[in-house]
């Protein structure tokens, strides 16, 4: 019983220190396919780091475009909407900013996309702790 114990033991402490995987989302914006990834899982009140790579309907990666991040939180009692816009800058392949989110609670993320004529949105929700 005690041999199981510290089996039991050894395999939660091995599995506590386990590093957690980055936010990574994956959403259609008209023809693209974007990844979106945020370095910490679940997000924080703070700077998080935010990655974006975007794919042409042909697979091809897209590296010139004009992309923007909008995050915003629902106004609550007592306190206004929150709405914050910032652009990104491409780094390699992929389009990067940081998103510095002032409080805790659900957040909805657009990353906009400007490529030629063509406009695109990529919309989805984080929970912030």
């Amino acid at each position: 019983m005690k041999r199981l114990l510290l089996v039991v033991m050894a395999v939660l402490l091995v599995a506590g220190t386990a590093v957690a995987k980055d936010y990574e989302v994956t959403k259609k914006a008209g023809d693209y396919t974007v990844v979106v990834k945020i370095d910490r899982n679940p997000p924080i009140t703070g700077d998080n780091n935010l990655s974006v790579t975007i794919k042409d309907a042909a697979g091809a990666e897209v590296k010139d475009a004009k992309v923007a991040v909008e995050y915003t939180m629902a106004a609550m009692p007592g306190m206004p909407a929150v709405k914050v816009k910032t652009d990104t800058e491409l780094k390699g392949s992929e389009y990067k900013a940081k998103l510095n989110f002032s409080m805790a609670g659900g957040w909805s993320i657009a990353v906009i996309i400007n490529r030629g004529d063509k406009k695109a949105q990529a919309k989805f929700s984080v929970d912030v702790r």
